[in-house]
């Protein structure tokens, strides 16, 4: 009790009974201030029998009553004696308390009719409480389990145990089953995780996911060092067994898991054709070939260049350099100006093109310090003359715009009425095109009506052949549908067809531009986003026969 030191058990000359409880009157289990255990707000909760229905598990938080008496009192208000256990208690609309209710309920459960009165003629049933709800009228079913997140992908050792030489491995020959599995779980759960997530990102198909999962596997259990990054030419021969390259390494790009160790296509181009000559000279093109295709930042400076130019200077250098090493040459060293001039022919075009691919060779090596001097300096070879742009026949663009094909009538309508380039085609996104416009590069194009209604065509096509991809580009077909990547050049040549070019219809409009507007350079500049040379280049061909042709008709 307050200012008091003792409880009534320790009490001087006592022990003291102790008072009842204030509340309940209980003289079991005292706690402090006047108030037991059971009352006291400040002692543990104990649980004790419901007030009303006797189910045990109730507590003081709620006076002393489960929650379905509580309902039972907030819904029925009348209180008189139970007719059934004959004790006081909140009646329901049937007359009786909830625990008879209860009995009755069961029995009933049992024998098919409900009765009160001989439910409860020989003692009632018990039960512990708060474990009866509202019975559901069908099976709902079980809750979905929640998908824990994937693990994250454990990198790669920042060192690396060297082979000490390189076997090509068979797979082939142990097939799918005899290959040792992977000796990290662990990363190989976090990669099927991530394969998981990006399969389905992507729309892949089930089966295509599971011979992906199975090639990972496979990649895993073979490495030489366990967690490193897998090669791109380790990938390559599991299509020996049957199982996804491409697929497969796009997985592991998009993992992070990838070391792209391939030789691009122009440099494995560029190796065959230069595999016959001399190895002094083969090791002097390759220096030609570094710096042509990757640039270089060393003085002398240069930018990398595309791979057409590539395969076009080395295509016309090939036969004086063939020419020299069956001569008996065996290095670029040895090449006089003599040898220069007679591997040039007289004039026109062979000439221009064959000295613009020596020219850039020598000047390349001597400015690498491979070459003491360049001995295509001081030597004229001309320049190659820019074609004539000339009109296409107007039956081939409208056969094109009727096309039934939804992606060749969108092609050829961008083409003839906006002039796009193919790699500007190829490149549109989804989100370039809106309010009726295309947004491309630093253009803001308003997009004609009949390009607006084949484009819609075209979507329409697009969402039901492939409704699951996450291709972000406009134009998509089967191969790049699954990927994210764009459309190659050859498949928007193959959808135009073969019996007119996407150069020529750009041509084409650019040059009706220029005689509609009678030769304005400045408006074909800002309507196609020339240069002023290439502008100059349509502008001079106004006086051409064949447009005064067309003009008269």
């Amino acid at each position: 009790m307050p200012r008091v030191d003792y409880c009534f058990g320790c009490w001087p000359g006592g022990p003291v009974a102790t008072p009842p409880c204030l509340r309940c009157s209980s003289r079991k289990d005292y706690y402090a201030s006047g108030l037991c255990e059971r009352c006291h707000p400040s002692a543990v909760p104990k649980v004790d029998s419901c007030l009303d229905c006797l189910a045990w598990g109730a507590t003081r938080h709620w006076s002393w009553l489960c929650h379905g008496c509580r309902s039972w009192r907030r819904e029925n208000h009348v209180i008189d004696p139970c007719p059934s256990c004959r004790r006081t208690l909140t009646l329901g609309q049937h007359g009786v308390c909830r625990l008879c209710r209860r009995q009755a309920r069961s029995n009933r459960s049992r024998r098919g009719r409900l009765d009160t009165a001989a439910a409860n003629l020989h003692g009632q049933q018990l039960f512990i409480a708060d474990l009866f709800g509202p019975r559901p009228a069908t099976a709902s079913p079980p809750p979905p389990v929640p998908t824990p997140p994937p693990e994250p992908i454990p990198t790669a050792p920042t060192h690396q145990q060297l082979a000490l030489f390189t076997v090509s491995r068979n797979l082939r020959a142990h097939g799918r089953r005899g290959l040792p599995p992977p000796p990290r779980p662990a990363l190989a759960a976090a990669l099927e995780a991530h394969l998981r997530d990006h399969a389905e990102t992507h729309g892949w198909p089930p089966r295509s996911a599971d011979e992906v999962r199975h090639a990972l596997r496979v990649l895993l259990g073979l490495q030489d060092e366990p967690g490193a990054l897998i090669k791109a030419t380790e990938v390559t021969p599991l299509t020996g067994i049957g199982l996804p390259a491409r697929r497969t390494l796009e997985v592991l790009a998009s993992a992070g898991m990838l070391d792209d160790d391939r030789p691009s296509n122009v440099a494995r181009w560029f190796e065959a054709k230069i595999a016959h000559l001399p190895a002094p000279m083969a090791d002097e093109l390759r220096i030609w070939f570094e710096v042509m295709h990757c640039g270089s930042t060393t003085p002398p400076r240069r930018r990398p260049r595309t791979d057409n130019a590539i395969y076009l200077h080395t295509r016309w250098a090939l036969p004086p350099l063939e020419q020299w090493a069956h001569e008996g040459h065996t290095s670029l060293r040895e090449i006089a100006r003599a040898d220069i001039h007679a591997a040039l022919p007289p004039s026109g075009n062979p000439r221009a093109t064959r000295g613009q691919a020596l020219k850039s060779i020598f000047r390349v090596l001597a400015g690498k310090k491979v070459l003491f001097t360049d001995p295509t300096s001081r030597i004229h070879t001309g320049y190659i003359p820019s074609s004539q742009p000339l009109p296409v026949e107007l039956a081939l663009v409208r056969e094109g715009l009727d096309s039934p094909d939804p992606a060749r009538a969108a092609l050829v309508a961008l083409m003839a009425y906006h002039a796009l380039r193919s790699t500007q085609l190829r490149m549109i996104a989804l989100s370039d095109v809106y309010d009726g416009r295309l947004h491309i590069e630093d253009r803001d194009i308003p997009l004609a009506e009949p390009a607006r209604a084949r484009i819609a065509a075209y979507l329409d096509h697009r969402t039901r052949t492939w409704p699951r991809t996450a291709n972000p580009y406009l134009f998509v077909n089967t191969r790049s549908a699954p990927r994210t990547t764009p459309v190659g050049p050859r498949w928007v040549r193959l959808i135009i067809g073969p019996r007119i070019s996407p150069q020529a219809l750009r041509e084409d409009r650019i040059l009706d531009e220029a005689r509609a507007t009678g030769g304005d350079a400045r408006r074909l500049c800002d309507l196609f986003g020339l240069s002023i040379s290439a502008a100059t280049r349509y502008t001079d061909s106004l006086g051409h026969p064949q447009l005064e042709h067309l003009d008269g008709n």
